[in-house]
């Protein structure tokens, strides 16, 4: 079990993130008869997942969903079906980003080289 100071440290999040997670049903951590949060290592690989779902790009309810169906099928057979559904969503979508930054490349060298051209004939022009 992990402390909020814990996991906020661990995975540079806020106590605001691990309680909005909470909101969400992303997280369920234990109540202390203090009342503070304790985070049972289930909550701590979720946050790993959570994580690892944001760094590619993932919204929280996607990640929720993927988190959640395996909670609903212990196989993991759904789970893995989804996930790899959204990563070929995510792949699509990168895909379609470098294709656009590549005709953007295109033509920003192109408007460079016209750009030098013209500045090279205008120095020519004044010496």
């Amino acid at each position: 079990m992990k402390r909020i100071g814990e996991m906020t440290s661990e995975f540079g999040v806020t106590a605001r993130t691990l309680r909005y997670y909470e909101e969400l049903g992303l997280l369920s951590p234990v109540r202390t008869e203090g009342g503070s949060r304790q985070y049972p290592p289930a909550d701590i690989a979720r946050m790993k997942l959570i994580e690892r779902g944001k760094r590619y790009g993932f919204s929280l309810e996607e990640i929720k969903e993927m988190i959640l169906l395996f909670d609903k099928d212990r196989s993991g057979r759904v789970q893995l079906e989804r996930t790899i559904r959204y990563g070929d969503e995510k792949l699509e979508e990168i895909d379609e980003r470098i294709r656009e930054l590549e005709d953007m490349r295109e033509e920003l060298t192109a408007l460079r080289a016209k750009f030098a051209k013209k500045l090279n004939q205008t120095e020519g022009g004044n010496g």
